[in-house]
């Protein structure tokens, strides 16, 4: 799985359909009904990863490094480069503090795009 997907699937665990067994067939002869596409829950992430162990001791409203931590993911530098390169980030990745500036709110802004309530000052 994707870094970013990592991070996705540990704050909206449940909206990875693509991990749920399908569903069993339509008998032969019965007509095939279309299955109503998953109710979009809106996720509080702030409030979720304020609540989550650990989370007053770091600094994730800030710092990648320290979401990716409190998300128990691997924060080490290869692991954001390759989540800077998931993310089509365009810039030297040498620079790590405008890497990690860049990673952070893109990863706010996608979490949005995603069905997650993120306060506006922490996305692009």
């Amino acid at each position: 799985m994707s870094i970013f997907g990592s991070i996705l699937s540990k704050i909206f665990p449940s909206a990875h359909a693509a991990d749920a067994p399908a569903a069993a067939p339509a008998p032969a002869g019965a007509p095939a009904a279309a299955a109503p596409p998953p109710a979009i829950t809106v996720v509080d992430v702030e409030a979720l990863l304020d609540g989550m162990p650990g989370a007053s001791s770091l600094n994730w409203r800030t710092s990648i490094v320290d979401l990716m931590k409190l998300l128990g993911l691997d924060s080490s530098l290869d692991a954001r480069k390759q989540l800077a390169g998931e993310l089509s980030y365009g810039a030297d990745t040498s620079d790590s503090a405008k890497m990690n500036i860049w990673l952070h709110r893109q990863v706010m802004t996608k979490l949005a795009a995603n069905g997650g309530k993120v306060p506006a000052e922490l996305r692009d």
